[in-house]
């Protein structure tokens, strides 16, 4: 179950029907038309990331592995790009705070759009709050909703499990399957588990050049199947993780 996978079971059936659409430079999906969604962004201007001679695309492994070697977050970059001016909100309204993801409303072209981007960082339950709260605003406002994936999964330490993980998600994934507004979502680095599905649109999807999308880290795959450390790049390759064509 790869990426390819994943992109076309959030689609939903209709996408199986219709099968590959037109799509832009750096970017592919299966998705429906949606009128007044937010505009697609592009790869952010001097970003070195995506092209290094041509390697990243080489095969499954090269995929993750340049997915993962960035500087800095990602998010910043494609923010700074779309948006001329930006008000942010942060916390949960449950006492928690997220440092690794950004939630607010940005302006782009004369447009207000709301968004949340995952700065490469596994999200916390707090996060996952912000983002669900998040979308509630931009429900209420009317007003088209931009994610930017980027995360190795959600966070699962004891503290986080205390906190509730398990239940911020489910309810991420409430909201966004019952929206009431347009959801456009990119994976612009990794996309890993529930963590970055949770952020995913089930209409409007893409991969930027760079990012990928799976159930599991390859590492964590090998792990479950019992194979050596050595076997890692192979299983990244029947995850099917390489780079969107």
């Amino acid at each position: 179950m790869g990426a390819w996978f994943h992109r076309r079971a959030l689609a939903g059936p209709a996408a199986w029907r219709r099968g590959r659409r037109r799509r832009p430079a750096a970017l592919t999906t299966v998705t429906r038309d949606i009128s007044h969604r937010a505009p697609l962004p592009a790869w952010p201007g001097g970003d070195s990331d995506g092209d290094r001679d041509g390697a990243a695309g080489a095969g499954a492994w090269a995929q993750v592995s340049g997915a993962r070697s960035h500087r800095g977050p990602r998010a910043d970059r494609w923010l700074a790009e779309y948006f001329g001016q930006t008000v942010e909100i942060r916390g949960d309204r449950c006492g928690g705070v997220d440092s690794g993801l950004r939630c607010g409303f940005g302006s782009h072209h004369g447009s207000t759009i709301a968004y949340v981007a995952q700065t490469g960082e596994r999200t916390t339950p707090a996060g996952f709050r912000t983002a669900t709260r998040l979308l509630g605003l931009a429900a209420r406002l009317r007003l088209p909703v931009l994610t930017l994936i980027d995360t190795p999964g959600a966070a699962a330490a004891p503290a986080d499990e205390a906190a509730g993980t398990g239940t911020a998600i489910a309810q991420l994934f409430v909201a966004m399957a019952s929206r009431q507004v347009p959801i456009t979502s990119v994976v612009i680095g990794e996309g890993v588990s529930g963590g970055a599905l949770a952020l995913a649109s089930p209409d409007d999807l893409w991969i930027a050049r760079d990012g990928y999308l799976a159930v599991t880290a390859p590492e964590l795959a090998a792990s479950i199947l019992k194979l050596d450390v050595h076997d890692i790049p192979q299983v990244a390759t029947w995850l099917r993780l390489t780079r969107p064509s």
